[in-house]
C-alpha cells in the first residue's frame, strides 16, 4: 500500500509539471513565474524549498549525536537566512527587476565579478542538490524493502525531479511547493502526535532529552569552541543569502511587500516545523533504544525512517513518507533549477550576442538536463552525510559572494576593485586553510569571510586601478 501511494504521488508531481508547462511562454515565466505569485504561494515556496532532506533526516540525526549545539547551522542559521533576506535584501533586489542574482553583480560591479560570483553560486549547489538525490535513493530503497537499491533510487529520483522541473520551471515549483507545504505541515503534525503517544507523551520526550544534555546550545567559553560555533552559524545564515533560489522566490512575488513578507513568514514557519523531525528522531531513543544504538554510529539518518517503518501503522507511514517525499522533491527541484538558470544567464549568455528569448529558454532547459546528470554522478560517488553535504555547500558563497552583495547594496563606495579583492582574498584564504589547516583554531570559511571583508574595504578605499562600475544600481 505504501509503495502504491508513493507511485501515485509521483505521478501527480509529473502531472503538475505538465500543467505548469502551459504557463511558460518566456524565459521570465520559466525563471520567476512572471513575477506574479501571491503571498501564500511565496511563503509556501520559501518554506518548502528549505524544508528538505537535511531537515527531516540530516538535522534530526545530528541532534541525536550532538544536541542543539550541533544544529546551529540548520535550523537556526538557515531560518535566520530567510528572515534576514526578507528584511534587508528583498525590497532592494525586487526593485531592480532582474532575472538572476548574477545580473545584480554585473550591474553593480561589471562582467568579471558577475562571472566569478556566478561560478561560485553554481558550484555551491552541487552538494545541496546531491543531498536531496541521496535522500530520494534512501527513501525508495526503504519503502521497497531493498528491491530498489539506494543507487538505483538516486537515478530514479533524479529522473522524476528532472522531468517536472524541466517542463514548468518556477511555475512548476511554485505549484508543487504549495501542495507540498500542506502535505508537510499536516503529515508532520500527525506523525508527531502518533509518535508522542508511543513515547509516553511529548513532555516525557522533552524531559528525557533535557536530562541527556541535548538542549545545551552555547559553546564552551574557549576560543576554539566559540569560533567553531560562529563559523557553523554564519555558514548557512549568511552564505545562503547570495543564492539564486532565495533570489528567485523574492523576484517571483507580485510586489515588493509580498517578497518581504513571504520570505519572513516562510523562514519563521521553517524554524518552527524543523523541530518536529528532531522530536520524532529523539523519540526513537525511548521507543526503540536498540534501533538507535545500532544505527547511531553508522547510518544515523536511517533512524527516523526505520522507526516509522517498524513501529507505526500503515496510515502513519503514508503520512510520514508523503511529507518526506514532499520535502525532498520541493527542495531538489528548486535547487536543480537555480544553478542551471544562473549558468545559462550569467556564464553562457554573455558569450553569445543577440540571443532571442526562446533560445535562452531552450538553453536553460538543456543546462537543467546536464546539471541533473552531474548531480546524479556526484551523489552516487559521495560518502558525505546529508547534513554535511548541505552545510558545506554554502561555504563557497559565504567567502566569495556575500560581502560583494551586502556592500554593493548598502555602501556607495564599494566598487569593482573592492569586489574582486573580496572574492580573491575570501576564496583564496578559505581554500588554503581547507587544504593545509582544516582543523585549526579558525574555521576556514569564517577566516575566508573576514578576509573577504578586508578585501572589500581595502579595494574600495585604496586608489582605484580599475575602471569604476557606475551602472546605477548602488546603495
Amino acid at each position: 500500500m505504501l509503495i502504491w501511494f508513493i507511485a501515485i504521488y509521483l505521478v501527480i508531481a509529473i502531472a503538475i509539471g505538465l500543467f505548469a508547462a502551459s504557463k511558460v511562454h518566456t524565459a521570465r515565466d520559466y525563471v520567476v513565474a512572471g513575477r506574479s505569485l501571491p503571498l501564500y504561494m511565496v511563503t509556501a515556496t520559501v518554506f518548502a524549498t528549505w524544508f528538505g532532506s537535511e531537515t527531516v533526516l540530516g538535522t534530526s540525526a545530528t541532534f541525536l549525536q550532538d544536541g542543539l549545539h550541533g544544529i546551529v547551522a540548520d535550523p537556526f542559521g538557515a531560518s535566520l537566512c530567510l528572515i534576514l533576506a526578507g528584511l534587508f535584501f528583498a525590497r532592494k533586489l525586487y526593485r531592480m527587476n532582474l532575472l538572476t542574482i548574477g545580473d545584480y553583480y554585473r550591474l553593480r560591479y561589471g562582467r568579471t565579478v558577475e562571472l566569478l560570483t556566478s561560478i561560485a553560486i553554481v558550484v555551491s549547489y552541487l552538494g545541496w542538490v546531491s543531498a536531496q538525490i541521496t535522500a530520494l535513493g534512501l527513501v525508495f530503497s526503504l519503502v521497497s524493502d531493498g528491491r530498489i537499491t539506494p543507487h538505483n533510487g538516486m537515478l530514479l529520483g533524479s529522473s522524476i525531479v528532472l522531468m517536472y522541473t524541466l517542463l514548468g520551471g518556477m511555475w512548476s515549483i511554485a505549484l508543487h511547493d504549495f501542495l507540498q507545504m500542506n502535505v508537510i505541515l499536516i503529515g508532520m503534525l500527525y506523525i508527531g502526535w502518533v509518535v508522542s503517544e508511543d513515547a509516553g507523551g511529548a513532555m516525557n520526550v522533552i524531559h528525557h532529552a533535557q536530562a541527556a544534555g541535548k538542549f545545551a546550545f552555547w559553546p564552551a567559553p574557549t576560543a576554539p569552541d566559540i569560533l567553531a560555533f560562529v563559523g557553523a552559524w554564519v555558514t548557512m545564515m549568511l552564505g545562503s543569502i547570495p543564492q539564486q533560489d532565495v533570489f528567485q522566490r523574492i523576484m517571483s512575488a507580485k510586489n515588493e511587500n509580498v517578497a518581504v513578507q513571504g520570505s519572513v513568514l516562510g523562514g519563521s514557519l521553517y524554524f518552527l516545523f524543523a523541530f518536529i523531525p528532531i522530536f520524532l528522531a529523539y523519540s526513537a531513543t525511548l521507543i526503540d533504544p536498540a534501533l538507535v544504538n545500532g544505527l547511531i554510529g553508522t547510518h544515523p539518518q536511517y533512524i527516523l525512517p526505520d522507526l516509522i517503518l517498524h513501529h507505526m501503522p500503515v496510515f502513519a507511514q503514508i503520512m510520514f513518507f508523503g511529507a518526506l517525499l514532499s520535502s525532498i522533491l520541493s527542495t531538489s527541484s528548486a535547487t536543480l533549477l537555480a544553478p542551471s538558470i544562473t549558468f545559462t544567464e550569467n556564464i553562457i549568455k554573455p558569450f553569445i550576442s543577440h540571443w532571442a528569448d526562446h533560445h535562452l529558454l531552450f538553453a536553460m532547459r538543456v543546462v537543467v538536463v546536464l546539471f541533473a546528470g552531474l548531480v546524479a554522478l556526484y551523489a552516487l560517488s559521495s560518502n558525505a552525510s546529508i547534513f554535511n553535504m548541505v552545510e558545506n555547500a554554502y561555504k563557497v558563497t559565504l567567502v566569495a559572494a556575500f560581502i560583494p552583495l551586502v556592500f554593493g547594496l548598502y555602501w556607495k563606495r564599494a566598487n569593482n576593485q573592492g569586489a574582486l579583492l573580496a572574492i580573491f582574498a575570501g576564496t583564496g584564504s578559505w581554500l588554503l586553510l581547507e587544504v593545509f589547516h582544516p582543523n585549526g583554531l579558525w574555521p576556514p570559511q569564517l577566516f575566508g569571510l573576514l578576509m573577504s571583508l578586508a578585501g572589500m574595504l581595502a579595494g574600495s578605499l585604496l586608489p582605484n586601478f580599475l575602471p569604476r562600475q557606475t551602472g546605477g544600481q548602488t546603495a
